[in-house]
């Protein structure tokens, strides 16, 4: 019921189907993600560190598009964004709104 794939599917979600959602906590799988960056004199590669829900409390993630969201966006219905339609990959910003402050810190 959590899942990201839940939350992006089924639109008409109850009253007590988001505050079993939130009771349940958002997924923090290991995802897949990686990048390589050119430098002048080699190559870099990038890969996703679980240690980042740690920093964004905000932040959960899909094993099935290897993407990442914000679990309070999908959860509350909050901006129509990159990280409530599509998933993020590699770095990112999404700008905090003051819902988003209020509930983290809760």
């Amino acid at each position: 019921m959590n899942s990201v794939d839940f939350l992006l599917t089924d639109k008409d979600i109850t009253y007590e189907i988001r505050t079993e959602i939130k009771r349940l906590g958002r997924p923090i799988p290991d995802v897949i993600i990686s990048k390589t960056d050119v430098g002048k004199s080699r190559n870099y590669s990038r890969n996703f560190n679980s240690s980042v829900y740690d920093r964004f409390k905000w932040l959960c993630g899909c094993p099935k598009t290897n993407k990442l969201f914000c679990f309070i966006c999908l959860v509350v219905g909050g901006n129509r964004s990159a990280w409530t339609q599509e998933g993020c990959v590699g770095k990112g910003r999404h700008k905090a709104t003051a819902l988003i402050v209020l509930i983290v810190k809760i």
